[in-house]
């Protein structure tokens, strides 16, 4: 379901949205102590290229079926997550806790710290690096970014690509960057 954009988006004490769905993943572990001060943007869809099914959720909740699809064979046994998933819709589905340390982030550093998921929020896009996405992504991305700088202390904003350049190429040039931070 889309976000309302008719009143600000509140994360709680125990760094959960106050709106849109809750799925929790066994794919986090407790933060080592530090400050909370950066958001990685990504972008996914499973298969790649095609959106509106579960199987990101069932990616990030470790439920994804091999078998379902070719591409799934390479990376069914993947434990990843984010904390955060937004849809071509604009819906929003967490999938961690912003106060534990989803595995979005893989290899990665970041103005010389490395281990980006020690002290970043991870948030998924749904769509391929290279096309564009859509306005209600934006809009849903942009409110969410406010809620979590209104409690955590976010300095930067990152693509997974500049943390793990070489490795990774998300959101890619379909993200709209300009865009974006002109609007938060």
């Amino acid at each position: 379901m889309p976000f309302s954009s008719d009143s600000p988006m509140k994360i709680d004490v125990h760094g959960r949205l106050c709106e849109g769905l809750f799925v929790s993943s066994p794919n986090c572990d407790a933060r080592p102590s530090g400050v909370i001060d950066l958001l990685v943007i990504h972008s996914i869809s499973l298969p790649p290229g095609i959106y509106g099914g579960d199987e990101v959720e069932r990616l990030f909740t470790n439920r994804l079926d091999a078998e379902a699809h070719p591409y799934f064979a390479q990376i069914a046994g993947l434990r990843v997550s984010a904390h955060f998933f937004i849809r071509r819709d604009g819906g929003l589905v967490q999938f961690v806790s912003c106060l534990e340390r989803a595995w979005h982030a893989g290899a990665s550093s970041w103005q010389g710290r490395s281990n980006c998921n020690d002290f970043s929020i991870g948030v998924e896009l749904e769509g391929l690096d290279s096309l564009p996405f859509e306005n209600a992504q934006y809009a849903t991305l942009v409110h969410l970014t406010r809620a979590l700088r209104a409690n955590y202390p976010l300095r930067a904003i990152a693509g997974h690509s500049d943390i793990a350049p070489g490795r990774k190429t998300d959101p890619g040039l379909g993200f709209d960057w300009l865009k974006y931070l002109s609007a938060v």
